[in-house]
């Protein structure tokens, strides 16, 4: 076994797996959101069942009052378009299933946005990435 190399399912690059990144990555995301002033919720949400989605992080704004869908993806190169190409439109309605499903629980849903965190050689946020109308 050679280290850096891929071996076995899941192993990556110096003996991580695909989750240790992915896990990393969604921490470096909630301490960089937080550090921006939201409000952790929730973390990798999941809609009962199979088929469903998972929203990695449910985050709150204060100064807004909204409730921010966060998709965390990381990627460490732009091969393949880099960790936004990785969102496709299957990815969207999943995530926007997930969010419906988290809301409708709620008494009185609040406002609510999709953000998506990019975690590459540095921390990207784009606000609003995409909305329900899109994926839906």
């Amino acid at each position: 076994m050679k280290t850096g190399s891929k071996t076995e399912r899941g192993t990556t690059i110096a003996g991580t797996t695909t989750k240790q990144r992915g896990d990393a990555a969604e921490q470096a995301a909630l301490d960089y959101l937080c550090a921006h002033g939201l409000e952790p919720v929730a973390r990798n949400y999941r809609t009962p069942g199979r088929g469903g989605g998972e929203i990695d992080l449910v985050m709150h704004e204060p100064a807004s009052g909204t409730l921010v869908f966060v998709e965390v993806r990381q990627r460490s190169g732009a091969m393949h378009g880099g960790a936004g190409a990785s969102i496709t439109g299957i990815k969207q309605r999943r995530i926007i299933f997930a969010a419906r499903h988290f809301i409708s629980r709620m008494r009185a849903p609040p406002p609510c946005r999709f953000d998506v965190v990019l975690v590459q050689e540095r921390i990207e946020w784009l606000r609003a990435a995409f909305d329900a109308g899109q994926g839906a």
